[in-house]
């Protein structure tokens, strides 16, 4: 879509590029922003150019760079002992684009878009991911995901702030996972993403995403039986109905394959 309220573009090349002017907005892959009017916006600052390393491996995990595209993070070659190395495939699939968006739309847009079938988002709930945020002042701190995500379509970022990278730890790459999705056309959006992990330790983490506004960890020390994981997925706040699903439905089918994820882990 032609954004005809644009009067500006700069390409940012280090930190002081990313202050923002009145009415500037940051832009990556530019997927979301050039799909609908901007009538609020008149100029963009293209994060492209800042250098990022798109992915980058050490014994600490994986640093996601927020502007790695969404085809790089499924594509990555596997990675020996990281069990959960499919999720990065798995989510991808969540997001409902042809392959020309996968070359395009970015991790970090995808997170800070915050949609609630995000798919990106998705991801990272279920690896424990952080964000990495800089600040307008030179600061930076860092938030898990699961936080950052307040709403469907909104997050706790301020105005100027913009995320640097998505970091997943060590011990949640080496974790066993599994994963389902389920949508109510075969090419629809996302009604719910469900994931779960058992770590080395035996702790157990279970996600639920695009089913609720926002996105919903349940933790346990060790796998739950049965009747705990439901009884925890059917109360959990945040289900929500419209065209895509009602909330009644998106609160049994979460409950139904988050079983079918802790049989899998059983196994």
């Amino acid at each position: 879509m032609d954004l005809n309220t644009i009067t500006g573009y700069r390409y940012a090349r280090s930190r002081s590029d990313l202050l923002l002017g009145d009415a500037e907005r940051f832009v990556a892959g530019g997927t979301w922003m050039f799909s609908e009017p901007q009538l609020e916006v008149t100029g963009l600052v293209d994060l492209s150019t800042m250098g990022w390393p798109a992915l980058e491996v050490s014994d600490d995990g994986l640093r996601i760079g927020a502007t790695c595209t969404v085809a790089e993070l499924a594509e990555m070659p596997e990675h020996e002992g990281w069990a959960a190395h499919p999720l990065f495939f798995q989510c991808a699939t969540a997001l409902l684009a042809s392959f020309k968006i996968w070359n395009v739309a970015t991790v970090g847009g995808n997170v800070c878009r915050s949609f609630a079938a995000g798919a990106m988002v998705s991801l990272a709930v279920a690896l424990d991911g952080a964000a990495l945020v800089w600040t307008p002042d030179g600061g930076e701190y860092r938030m898990p995901v699961e936080r950052l995500v307040t709403g469907n379509g909104t997050n706790s970022l301020a105005p100027g702030e913009v995320l640097r990278a998505v970091d997943i730890p060590a011990h949640a790459l080496r974790a066993r996972t599994g994963y389902r999705k389920i949508a109510l056309a075969e090419l629809g959006r996302s009604g719910a993403v469900l994931t779960g992990r058992v770590d080395e330790d035996g702790r157990a983490v279970f996600g639920i995403t695009a089913a609720t506004w926002r996105p919903t960890v349940l933790r346990y020390p060790e796998l739950p039986d049965a009747a705990t994981l439901r009884s925890d997925a059917a109360s959990a706040d945040g289900y929500y109905t419209d065209p895509l699903g009602t909330e009644d439905w998106r609160r049994e089918v979460s409950c139904v394959l988050l079983e079918e994820i802790r049989q899998e882990l059983t196994a």
